[in-house]
């Protein structure tokens, strides 16, 4: 009569394709981090290149340099107000065509949108670290579950 031993052995083989969905998550990760990364340094030495600093009657951020998303948003928005002071609280499409104050009000507004695009190009740096680490966690989860031993049984006669 033949015995079978109830103990059991472990495997390393694990899922080969859950394995190898986790390893594309982990180089998808860390590929979405260094992207978010390079993205986030260079706005910022753009920004720094062009030598800005807030205006000293920022709500916020005076006199810091321009090289982030807080300073290029304080600038923004002083930038807004200087304009409407100038132009008597008109918007560039309120002054008449032929207003001489319309080409400072123009200005302003391309000023403004250029800091508010640098503010969306460091959110969306951002957003794509974060997804990264997100991305790169699962990966590294997946992976890690699939390595888990299996247990077999061990037949003995």
């Amino acid at each position: 009569m033949t015995t079978i031993d109830r103990t059991t052995t472990t495997s390393t083989t694990g899922n080969r394709a859950v394995r190898i969905v986790g390893i594309l998550g982990l180089v998808a990760g860390l590929v979405m981090i260094l992207a978010g990364a390079v993205t986030w340094a260079t706005v910022s030495s753009q920004l720094s290149a062009q030598n800005i600093t807030v205006s000293e009657d920022a709500a916020f951020l005076g006199g810091d340099v321009v090289d982030g998303p807080f300073s290029a948003y304080a600038q923004a928005q002083i930038i807004d107000e200087h304009a409407l002071a100038a132009t008597d609280g008109l918007t560039y499409a309120e002054l008449d065509r032929e207003d001489p104050l319309r080409d400072t009000a123009m200005n302003a507004s391309f000023l403004r949108a250029s800091l508010f695009t640098s503010v969306v190009a460091y959110g969306v740096s951002a957003l794509v670290i974060g997804l990264g680490v997100v991305v790169g966690v699962f990966g590294w989860s997946l992976r890690s579950l699939a390595a888990e031993p299996a247990a077999k049984p061990a037949a003995t006669a």
